[in-house]
């Protein structure tokens, strides 16, 4: 994972969260390209969808059409938590962060690949507060 950032922060810190709390969820958001890649593979029900809807099926019913919509539904809702906290964040970097976070990025290498409008300790520090928004939206 890119981002070497210190998962122990002062209580003090308005965005402070426990530290395991914070890998769960930097991992929960490292599971976005698969959801993605996930949803769009239920689009056309193909032979790899079912591996999918098995993957995040809540329910015994056996419409495979509302099985698809269910899975379709369970990934779009993961999606949508993570790009709302994003969003949230602040709109001109929420874009970075979601990239940073949901593709194990650091700072230097966003900034390497596009012009983040930020110097580093802002972006850090909006990225500790996305992490804050995701734990509120996550309990």
């Amino acid at each position: 994972m890119g981002t070497v950032l210190r998962p122990n922060i002062s209580r003090k810190n308005k965005y402070w969260i426990e530290r395991h709390r914070y890998y769960e969820l930097k991992h929960f958001c490292l599971q976005y390209p698969i959801w993605k890649k996930a949803r769009i593979a239920l689009d056309g029900f193909g032979e790899r969808s079912a591996d999918f809807i098995e993957a995040a099926q809540k329910s015994g019913v056996s419409d495979p059409t509302a099985r698809c919509a269910e899975a379709r539904a369970f990934y779009a809702e993961r999606m949508e938590m993570v790009e709302y906290a994003a969003r949230e964040t602040d709109p001109t970097i929420g874009g970075y962060i979601l990239k940073g976070v949901t593709e194990g990025l650091s700072y230097e290498k966003l900034s390497a690949r596009d012009l983040i409008p930020c110097c580093k300790d802002t972006y850090y520090e909006l990225y500790r507060r996305f992490f804050w928004l995701l734990n509120k939206l996550r309990q």
